[in-house]
């Protein structure tokens, strides 16, 4: 039976964020990309409803010591529930995870309509610009024309904002790879070192000439070291 892993992407990423690990080990993993609910509406904290969410997802497909591998806010949600659970996860691996500190700088509300502004926003996730494709930028922008996703993403901004999770970090016990972007400037290295400071059993591996979401800019290099992590295990 092939071991689970789950894939949770970040506040504006989506599913296709993850085709080239899908791609690299789908032949060996049981793959899973939840969809995270990030637009649904709800009272109470929204961080909380996602791990919540992430939760009831793996109790319904009966999953059991999984993988979980989480870019920025996927990262957050990762933390939230193998703090929660520990038993249930196997290896924890974050890329870009909030928690700890994140960059606003470029505002914090989507400006709806500004093709430009979505374009400029997508672009500084990245070390190369090139990687923010026409389709990824279009897909961004068609999130941030309608009010109500707009409305969801401020609050789910503010929630993981207000969610600082470093007293929580030294609690756990599972062994955790960072796979980090020297360019980072969402999350920067700093963070990265912070992580790796308070968490028992983690190792941090840097990628050069790369951004906030590795596994799309640097897929080769991040699924090596994915690859080498796990097999040490």
């Amino acid at each position: 039976m092939k071991q689970s892993m789950i894939l949770l992407h970040g506040l504006f990423g989506g599913l296709s964020n993850w085709e080239g690990v899908v791609a690299h080990f789908q032949p060996h993993y049981d793959i899973h990309i939840p969809s995270l609910p990030i637009y649904e509406a709800h009272s109470g904290d929204r961080l909380e409803y996602l791990t919540n969410f992430l939760d009831q997802y793996i109790r319904n497909a009966g999953l059991r010591q999984v993988i979980l591998v989480g870019n920025s806010l996927g990262g957050h949600v990762a933390i939230l529930y193998t703090h929660r659970y520990p038993s249930q996860v196997s290896r924890l691996i974050l890329t870009g995870s909030s928690g700890l500190y994140e960059n606003t700088s470029m505002g914090s509300y989507p400006k709806r309509g500004n093709y430009a502004y979505i374009r400029e926003r997508v672009a500084y996730t990245f070390y190369d610009p090139v990687v923010a494709t026409d389709a990824l930028v279009a897909e961004v922008f068609q999130t941030t024309t309608d009010a109500r996703k707009c409305y969801a993403i401020v609050k789910m901004a503010k929630s993981a904002n207000r969610n600082y999770v470093a007293a929580l970090l030294p609690e756990i016990p599972v062994k955790t790879l960072l796979i980090w972007g020297m360019e980072d400037k969402i999350t920067p290295p700093d963070v990265a070192r912070q992580f790796m400071h308070h968490l028992p059993h983690a190792t941090l591996m840097m990628i050069d000439k790369c951004g906030h979401a590795p596994m799309m800019e640097r897929p080769a290099e991040f699924n090596q070291l994915l690859e080498t992590f796990l097999s040490e295990a």
